[in-house]
């Protein structure tokens, strides 16, 4: 059982998983809004041995230094890999402090928007159709940049409405050969496919000047990572010509400079932020305590 548990920012538990915090922990904080600084969160966490955080703050090595305390520090958000994280994983080790952090909990309305954009945009709904006239996603070809858990569900919800799948990644996925989807090297996936979508993590770039011009004119780019996928300069030429790109957040965009531009579609909220995901959330940052303190 931990002394004392501190959440340095809003960490979007549900309301039972909130109450369910006091039972690992002796004395539990809850602070209601994101610091402005390394001195704030130093101050909030004060001698706590427990620290929760959600992806709006980070912990580096000087907070670490000056809060020697800490024992265990719980992610209520999305951890890919130590360099992508919000938290400095590596030096957190070295001091024998556990960092845990979840995955998977916000995919399914992230398919949902992918889905119905797409649709929006074949058919022309609330706007002009993407060709001459409106069509459907049967037959259409498209590529997969990233075949984890959400370019999976992303490419299988695809599947079902009869799109032609292929994707891209680090090796050949042996369910993907099963389902049918053609694993393809990058640039013939981009020069073939009518509608890309990144699905990578966060920081990872793959699309530089090259890639774009293998990917060429008259395209649907999507991007449901956390950060672009691309070089800025390269992609901003690329938008010049007949193409679109749809994200859901700026943090995938790039920034704001570019919501203006006639060829971007950016909702400006994270689309997989919904109820069911906030409980799935909870019940993955409960249960990584509770491993813990096994």
């Amino acid at each position: 059982m931990f002394r004392k548990l501190v959440a340095i920012e809003p960490v979007s538990l549900i309301p039972s998983a909130e109450k369910a915090l006091q039972s690992y922990a002796e004395k539990v904080v809850m602070f209601p809004d994101v610091p402005a600084g390394d001195d704030e969160i130093v101050a909030r966490i004060g001698d706590a041995d427990a620290v929760l955080l959600s992806y709006t703050s980070q912990i580096n090595r000087s907070v670490l230094e000056k809060c020697p305390n800490i024992r265990y520090i719980g992610m209520c958000c999305s951890l890919y890999s130590p360099e992508s994280a919000n938290v400095d994983i590596r030096y957190a080790n070295e001091r024998g402090i556990t960092v845990t952090g979840i995955r998977d909990y916000g995919d399914e309305g992230v398919v949902e928007y992918v889905v119905s954009e797409l649709v929006r945009c074949l058919h022309g709904f609330g706007q002009e159709s993407w060709e001459e006239m409106p069509r459907e996603i049967t037959g259409l070809k498209v590529g997969v940049i990233g075949l984890g858990k959400s370019g999976g569900m992303i490419a299988d919800a695809l599947k079902f409405f009869g799109a032609d799948i292929a994707y891209f990644a680090r090796s050949e996925k042996e369910d993907a050969v099963a389902k049918g989807y053609r694993f393809l090297p990058l640039g013939e996936l981009l020069s073939q496919s009518e509608v890309v979508f990144c699905c990578l993590n966060k920081n990872t770039v793959l699309l530089h000047e090259a890639e774009f011009e293998q990917l060429g004119n008259k395209k649907i780019l999507f991007n449901t990572g956390l950060s672009p996928a691309w070089d800025e300069p390269a992609f901003v030429k690329w938008l010049k010509g007949d193409n679109l790109c749809f994200c859901d957040t700026l943090g995938a965009l790039g920034g704001a400079h570019l919501l203006s531009h006639p060829h971007v579609r950016c909702m400006q909220v994270s689309t997989g932020r919904t109820r069911q995901a906030f409980d799935r959330l909870s019940e993955k940052v409960l249960a990584n305590i509770e491993a813990y303190n096994r």
